[in-house]
């Protein structure tokens, strides 16, 4: 083999090697930034029956990642973590009290279907108030009533949607609830 001939080889070998590293890098790159993204199911309700009839079905899915909080002082860790549901309703209100009454939220695990649940409110939800006189001046405001007195919280999980069905006419919301890293001792009676 001639020189020329040598030179062509080396640089055909070098071109394989240089392949070989690009396309090895590119599966270890999509392996460890690809896959994660791929690992949480998004909006996946296969498993969910549909909502009975006059429900009306709210899907929130969580995100993977979240934003660091600029708090040190609250936990990182999603285990640590819940989401209150809150179902409610917007109305207009004048001065008198007003509130939902109605049975609260309630929780069905589902069959077969590893960690997943159904969230739901059975039954008629009506808006009860005082029946005081306004004075004709009072502008009506208007004002998102809450279902139940005590918050509904439910664990952080990413990995499946939360699913909740309710009567038509109410909404759902939902917030974070983080807890604090510190851990403080009770008192021993």
């Amino acid at each position: 083999m001639d020189h020329a001939g040598h030179s062509l080889a080396l640089v055909g070998m070098q071109a394989s090697i240089q392949n070989r590293i690009f396309f090895g890098l590119v599966v270890l790159w999509s392996t460890t930034v690809l896959e994660p993204l791929r690992a949480i199911p998004r909006m996946d309700l296969n498993d969910y029956p549909q909502p009975i009839a006059g429900q009306q079905r709210w899907v929130i899915q969580l995100p993977g990642l979240l934003a660091k909080s600029s708090d040190p002082g609250l936990s990182t860790n999603a285990v640590d973590w819940r989401v209150q549901l809150i179902v409610g309703r917007t109305i207009q209100l004048d001065c008198n009290q007003y509130h939902l009454a109605g049975q609260g939220l309630r929780m069905e695990r589902l069959q077969g279907a590893e960690q997943r649940m159904l969230y739901s409110v059975a039954g008629a939800v009506k808006v009860m108030s005082t029946r005081m006189v306004c004075p004709p001046d009072e502008p009506m405001r208007e004002s998102f009533l809450v279902l139940g007195s005590k918050p509904y919280l439910v664990p952080y999980n990413a990995s499946f949607p939360i699913v909740v069905d309710v009567p038509g006419g109410l909404e759902v919301r939902w917030r974070l609830w983080k807890a604090e890293i510190t851990q403080r001792e009770a008192t021993k009676l």
